[in-house]
């Protein structure tokens, strides 16, 4: 049995993958970003998953999330599931917040960040990224900029194994109902990742979609890109990985 943190679980695919994985006996915490939305885990706490309520746009929140999961039992595993499709808080919540999740949470062996097929569209440029979400955000450069954080963190720490997932254009609140691909499909990979013992899973620095490794954005695999990126978001957030 796993202690694994899914953030963004109150809906859509963080909330599957908290379910199946409560189901197969690991030990889950839940994450919501208000006491409001933290009401649509009840089923899932009654069933013994721990929460805890941060609102990912806010740096503090963020810290504060992970001070007091540092206080409790550690982690085993972390996937980063919280996003956003449009709007100021796209940076602040795609790319920083699991940014200094990752530079602050003691303990986990394994990380899954989710990506997107859009992050091939996205500019493998740092300039001029406002991460602090005062205008509206690329979310094709978010999803390759937390990519990237993904095989960032698989080359700096051999110790971890730290993945990003494709969950595929599913039908969840952000997805759409006309989405094409399949829901239970989209959770299935990052929660394979976070618990499985089969080999392939205990592999590190994948792009993965449905459980097959892809070949990501070119820039995903530049360390010079993979550095920068690191060094940006240190500054930015005064942490450093």
């Amino acid at each position: 049995m796993s202690r694994i943190l899914v953030t963004g679980s109150s809906d859509g695919l963080g909330r599957a993958a908290a379910d199946a994985l409560l189901s197969a006996g690991h030990d889950v915490v839940v994450h919501a970003r208000s006491q409001e939305r933290a009401a649509a885990l009840r089923a899932l706490v009654d069933r013994g998953a721990d929460i805890v309520v941060g609102d990912f746009t806010e740096r503090d929140a963020v810290r504060r999330v992970a001070a007091e999961l540092n206080d409790v039992k550690p982690l085993d595993a972390v996937i980063h599931n919280a996003g956003v499709w449009s709007g100021p808080a796209v940076m602040p919540v795609n790319v920083v917040a699991p940014y200094l999740l990752t530079a602050l949470l003691h303990g986990p062996r394994r990380l899954v960040y989710l990506s997107s097929s859009s992050h091939f569209d996205g500019r493998p440029s740092l300039a001029g990224v406002d991460w602090r979400g005062r205008s509206a955000g690329s979310y094709s450069d978010s999803k390759l900029f937390v990519t990237t954080l993904a095989a960032a963190v698989a080359r700096l720490r051999p110790e971890v194994l730290s993945n990003a997932v494709d969950p595929g254009w599913v039908p969840t609140k952000m997805g759409g109902p006309g989405a094409p691909d399949d829901l239970e499909l989209g959770h299935r990979t990052q929660e394979w990742l976070a618990s499985s013992d089969e080999p392939e899973a205990l592999t590190s620095g994948g792009y993965w979609y449905h459980r097959r490794r892809l070949q990501p954005h070119r820039a995903v695999q530049d360390e010079e890109f993979q550095d920068r990126l690191l060094r940006t978001l240190a500054e930015e957030t005064g942490t450093a990985l």
